[in-house]
């Protein structure tokens, strides 16, 4: 009778450790199929870039500079391999892409060109889609993140691999670039 018995918690112990894997690999599966969806918006705003910066181009030829630097970002970004890659280039393309919304400001000829309007209006219906995707990658990182670093998941992440992962968070230059005031000219 007592071998039953443990037998029987053995095997309680089993189902418990098996279903908190389980669980684990679901969650890092949402987090997965979460950034998959990230990336989709991600290619179609790399798809319309050049298109923009040709736009700006034939207008702010001087501005080669700032030009060659959302180029650049871009290029890295589509290059980048890994999720944690990924968030790193985009943020350095975000952080280009409203450099150029700023220079445009100076372009009253270009604010008003229909071609540069309508990708204008593209890239906003896109970032607005990037924005609720990432807002639901960043749930699902958090809840992967809850089940890795919580007890008694812990003790099964640490055995098997899982380890904390990162958000897909604005980046300290963008965050800078928020913090400060706007700049309102008359």
């Amino acid at each position: 009778m007592p071998v039953l018995i443990i037998v029987g918690i053995l095997v309680l112990i089993v189902i418990w450790v098996v279903g908190l894997y389980n669980g684990l690999v679901r969650l890092r599966n949402r987090r997965q199929n979460a950034f998959a969806d990230i990336d989709v918006q991600l290619r179609q705003r790399h798809d319309l870039v050049p298109q923009l910066v040709e736009t700006v181009k034939g207008y702010a030829s001087h501005e080669k500079e700032l030009l060659l630097k959302v180029t650049e970002a871009r290029t890295a970004a589509m290059a980048a391999t890994t999720i944690d890659g990924k968030i790193a280039a985009e943020q350095q393309l975000t952080s280009a892409l409203q450099g150029l919304k700023v220079q445009v400001e100076a372009y009253p000829d270009l604010k008003a060109n229909q071609n540069f309007l309508q990708l204008q209006e593209e890239l906003s219906d896109i970032e607005n889609k990037l924005a609720a995707a990432r807002r639901f990658f960043n749930g699902a990182t958090t809840e992967y993140n809850n089940a890795v670093e919580s007890f008694p998941g812990n003790m099964i992440a640490r055995n098997f691999g899982f380890k904390r992962e990162v958000m897909f968070d604005l980046g300290e230059d963008t965050r800078k670039q928020m913090d400060e005031p706007p700049k309102i000219q008359f």
